[in-house]
């Protein structure tokens, strides 16, 4: 009975121990058809590069186990609506949260072109989602 078993428990072991990797990086741009009037214009003085990171654990491909509490608010490009930040998207708040520590760290107001590296690990039960955010440090001057 005992030899039935423990094939059983190692396969079962390697069932749930093995997964995926995925490995994104993105640009983010402004749709084409998008139109802005606003009288107001900001001087930015754009600085040195800068750099925030920030990881997350996804359990069930929805519950978010750990990560960061803080996080910069209207963090959403490739076309998405609204800030960006939903509690159940964990990437979007993994996202926010590498902003909000590159824009703290480093004492800018913005970060001037962001760019996004997103590093997935799928573990059938869970995720490990890490993401790297740099751009250049913007510093607004002054708004008229």
């Amino acid at each position: 009975m005992k030899k039935l078993w423990m094939p059983a428990l190692v396969v079962a072991a390697l069932i749930t121990t093995s997964g995926c990797t995925s490995h994104n990086i993105n640009q983010p741009t402004a749709p084409l058809v998008g139109q802005v009037d606003a009288k107001l214009k900001a001087d930015v003085k754009v600085g040195e590069k800068i750099t925030g990171q920030s990881s997350t654990n996804i359990l069930f491909g929805w519950l978010q186990v750990g990560g960061d509490s803080q996080f910069a608010d209207g963090v959403g490009y490739g076309g998405s609506s609204g800030s960006g930040f939903s509690l159940l998207d964990p990437v979007a708040s993994a996202k926010a949260a590498a902003a909000y520590k590159a824009v703290k760290s480093s004492g800018s107001d913005l970060i001037v072109a962001p760019r996004y590296e997103v590093n997935v690990a799928d573990y059938f039960i869970f995720k490990k989602v890490d993401v790297t955010v740099t751009g250049n440090k913007g510093t607004i001057n002054n708004i008229r």
